[in-house]
């Protein structure tokens, strides 16, 4: 709508008027960010769920630590009755002695880390995190220190403890843990350093497999400098303490 101006003898708009905020704005705005993120959040754990049900039946085609590999990775997967029971016993007594009773976390392990053992203590040598936490480090994460994937890792782990049996959790560990630079798994780790199978293994192979887990890529099974020396010694005494191969009939 125009009025006259009486001066200039010419229209001049009606100035607009300001339209109030609607105060219902705010929290419609709330509203639909939490729609989103709940929806963000539903879509995550669609994505992380779904294949960590698939995968307590099914091979894991590859991981996330295959995928960083700067070549193909030598990687075949082996079901449990073909894994030798040294390898097993020998990598729960290194990494995981609590394993069977414990949800993902072994908080005795963390207790000695954070209290600041001596460098020669069961914390160094065996270590703080669970086979489940590094198995959901292996399949799911990247090889970093952050809040992030401690957290994601977290996440994961209890996922996997939540929905898959023991023996699994170590079946698929054994099959897709690093032994070597680019060898992922106990039946390409055999092939490579023995030319044997994974069934075929003895508590030495077992040892030496399990001794260089902490740093596959500095450390070798088949020529052991003096940590991993020490290591499968200490394998072996821990080990004999388990009950040997007796300890897996608790999985």
């Amino acid at each position: 709508m125009r009025v006259a101006d009486a001066r200039l003898g010419r229209t001049r708009p009606r100035a607009a008027r300001l339209r109030p905020v609607h105060r219902a704005e705010g929290p419609r705005r709330r509203w639909r960010w939490l729609r989103l993120g709940a929806a963000g959040v539903l879509v995550f754990l669609a994505l992380s769920v779904v294949p960590t049900l698939f995968l307590r039946w099914l091979p894991p085609p590859t991981t996330a630590f295959m995928l960083q590999q700067p070549r193909a990775p030598r990687y075949r997967w082996v079901p449990w009755e073909h894994i030798s029971s040294h390898v097993k016993i020998a990598v729960i007594a290194s990494e995981d002695q609590h394993f069977p009773n414990h949800w993902g976390f072994d908080f005795e392990s963390i207790s000695d880390v954070l209290s600041g053992e001596t460098r020669r203590t069961r914390a160094t040598l065996r270590g703080a995190s669970t086979i489940s936490q590094q198995l959901a480090k292996n399949l799911y994460l990247w090889p970093s220190r952050s809040w992030a994937r401690k957290g994601l890792e977290a996440y994961f782990t209890l996922l996997i403890e939540a929905t898959w049996p023991k023996q699994r959790i170590l079946e698929v560990y054994l099959n897709v843990a690093q032994f070597g630079e680019g060898i992922f798994g106990v039946q390409a780790a055999a092939e490579v350093f023995w030319n044997t199978t994974a069934d075929r293994l003895g508590p030495e192979e077992g040892a030496r497999l399990a001794a260089v887990l902490p740093a596959p890529s500095r450390m070798s099974p088949v020529t052991p400098g003096p940590y991993v020396t020490e290591r499968v010694a200490w394998i072996h005494q821990q080990v004999e303490k388990l009950g040997g191969s007796r300890y897996l009939r608790s999985l």
